[in-house]
């Protein structure tokens, strides 16, 4: 693994957490993710699935855990399943886990190799009533290709009809909302690596540059502290671009006149950070930019104290969209005629401020949680509101990470410069300034 280790204890931890939300004579199946065929012979690069490695720490493929806490048989209650490697894999593929270091990584006692999974799930079953499949259950997205989970729980709905199956997805989620200690510690890392990136742009000289150059300095500052590279795919966004809210083909050659808006975040340990800046690329900002980018810093400082228990992001959503359209008007994009005579449903600050202000983050950028959930000490959340003007190639976004604590919010991205002035002063030593 990349990344530093990590306690067994915090997995122990986690699965004690979930089991205790099982019901009696219950048996819960994860399974790995998938590795994805890239084309030809290839595969792309292997992420594990969320879940599975919030439960066991287990960073590899073709991998799975069998919860059965009420099972008679002791050596069943938890079992991790592994590849059983030899020398021809280890020649071709290269090094797998051995049942000490699965044991080692994910605190799980009894490890077996794959081939012992049928056999051991027949014994749990004839114990047990209740079975939990996990699956992706993220609201917006629905994929064409089912996961790993989904298809092998349809085998074993088939193989095993009599049983009473259940989701374990919303007890998942309940869990992975609220972030311990170790996690925090995690995103704040995952964080520091997002900053280090950013301040390194700040000390370049941009004009005439490309998109894909920005790109590769972030990809070689996350790479060389660890991470696993980006949690998301990058946002490099120059001129006009910026105006696109989900721009990921980062090909333009950077203008001297244009502003740069950036949208990315390390994700180290699988845990990702998520940030956005938006930058003049001469180092100075022009009069009507510095308006516009003004204009969402206070809305981002006022959003940012919404970030407390109790609130929601249904909430902080509603707030948002009030404070921005007094912006936009100050701006001159609305009139108050504008505002008098527009339809509720499609108010007309939606033209520049289109987006929500908040998702859930942690080991996915678009972390589990409804934006009907009240928050709650532990949770992390993004805080990232912007006005798009398409018709001056004005795009303009800022975003931190913000933990929720009993005694308010607390900033992961504090230190990474936000103020225009500190802006200016930092890209201006690229010239002695």
């Amino acid at each position: 693994m990349r990344h530093l280790p990590i306690a067994p204890s915090v997995f122990k931890n986690n699965r004690e957490r979930f089991i205790k939300l099982l019901p009696k004579n219950a048996v819960a199946i994860f399974h790995s993710n998938d590795q994805m065929p890239r084309n030809g012979d290839q595969y792309f690069p292997f992420r594990q699935q969320s879940d599975f490695f919030y439960l066991t720490g287990i960073d590899q493929e073709k991998s799975i855990l069998l919860l059965a806490p009420d099972c008679p048989n002791k050596n069943l209650r938890e079992v991790l399943f592994t590849i059983e490697t030899n020398e021809t894999i280890a020649i071709w593929e290269g090094h797998k886990y051995s049942k000490e270091e699965a044991r080692e990584i994910s605190g799980i006692d009894k490890i077996q190799w794959l081939a012992g999974f049928e056999i051991a799930l027949r014994e749990v079953l004839t114990e047990a009533n209740e079975v939990f499949l996990n699956s992706n259950e993220y609201p917006k997205f629905t994929p064409d290709v089912k996961d790993r989970n989904f298809r092998l729980g349809e085998k074993m709905k088939a193989d095993y009809p009599l049983h009473n199956y259940h989701r374990s997805a919303p007890l998942l989620a309940k869990l992975r909302m609220q972030k311990s200690t170790e996690e925090i510690e995690l995103l704040q890392t995952a964080c520091n690596l997002t900053e280090k990136a950013f301040r390194k742009i700040l000390g370049m000289q941009l004009s005439d540059k490309h998109e894909f150059e920005i790109e590769a300095t972030i990809d070689y500052t996350f790479k060389t502290g660890r991470a696993n590279g980006h949690g998301y795919p990058p946002i490099i966004a120059s001129g006009k671009n910026s105006c696109v809210l989900h721009y990921v083909d980062n090909n333009e050659k950077l203008k001297a006149s244009d502003l740069l808006l950036m949208d990315f975040g390390a994700e180290y340990a699988n845990y990702s950070a998520d940030m956005s800046r938006t930058i003049p690329v001469n180092g100075k900002f022009t009069d009507r930019q510095k308006d516009c980018y003004n204009a969402v810093l206070r809305v981002f400082k006022g959003a940012k104290k919404l970030y407390v228990p109790g609130n929601s992001i249904d909430l902080v959503n509603e707030e948002v969209n009030k404070m921005m359209e007094q912006e936009i008007l100050k701006l001159g994009l609305i009139t108050k005629e504008d505002v008098k005579n527009q339809d509720p449903e499609n108010p007309a600050f939606k033209k520049y401020f289109m987006h929500g202000t908040a998702h859930f983050l942690g080991l996915d950028v678009h972390d589990v949680g409804s934006k009907h959930e009240k928050f709650k000490a532990g949770m992390v959340l993004t805080c990232e509101p912007g006005i798009y003007i398409r018709e001056e190639n004005i795009g303009i976004r800022i975003e931190n990470d913000i933990l929720i604590t009993e005694n308010g919010p607390v900033d992961l991205m504090e230190n990474i410069p936000i103020e225009v002035e500190e802006i200016e002063k930092l890209m201006g030593k690229r010239n002695g300034d």
